[in-house]
């Protein structure tokens, strides 16, 4: 038996839920749900998508990697950080490591998690995984998927503080952790 004391007094009771459909990369879900203070939510929507990782990838010149390409929910092109998903079973580092080579060609360097954190709580079932990896070297070129275009530039630490202090990056994802990597190494 569950000691009381464990048990989150703000977590809600599903009621029902019936999935809605169900996509490689997205899965729609909606919830009946009973709130502890005993009010229902009918329809509650849920998408359910894999994990995702990004990286904060520095050459060993002190250059960043970033890519720039088109994102059509927003109908924008746009700079952002080497990303994608983390395939079902895989350590959100290995699947890190395998995006930023697909997509860059770049490699190698010391490694090291830097946040996790909710795209979006509220509605998203996954989360985050922001890496920084120093010392990254060109080792091939991309491999990028049929589907992809992607556009790779290596820019100057000042440039991608201007950049981030100038509301350049619009993916929340990437530019929260760029925040915190200046910040937190003083930078900024």
């Amino acid at each position: 038996m569950e000691n009381d004391i464990n048990k989150d007094p703000m977590e809600w009771e599903v009621l029902d839920s019936e999935y809605l459909f169900k996509r490689p990369w997205l899965t729609a879900r909606r919830d009946h749900v009973k709130l502890p203070t005993g009010a229902e939510i009918n329809e509650f929507y849920v998408l359910e998508y894999p994990e995702f990782c990004n990286v904060i990838a520095i050459t060993k010149d002190g250059k960043y990697l970033l890519e720039r390409q088109y994102r059509h929910a927003q109908k924008l092109t746009a700079f952002e950080l080497p990303a994608g998903c983390v395939e079902k079973g895989e350590d959100p580092m290995e699947g890190a490591k395998r995006e930023l080579y697909e997509e860059t060609g770049y490699a190698g360097g010391e490694w090291s998690l830097l946040m996790t954190t909710s795209p979006n709580a509220g509605a998203c079932t996954n989360y985050s995984y922001t890496f920084v990896a120093k010392g990254v070297e060109k080792v091939s070129t991309q491999h990028l998927e049929t589907t992809e275009d992607i556009k790779i530039y290596l820019v100057e630490e000042q440039e991608v503080i201007r950049m981030l202090k100038n509301d350049e990056f619009h993916q929340a994802m990437m530019a929260a952790p760029l925040w915190k990597y200046f910040a937190v190494n003083k930078l900024i």
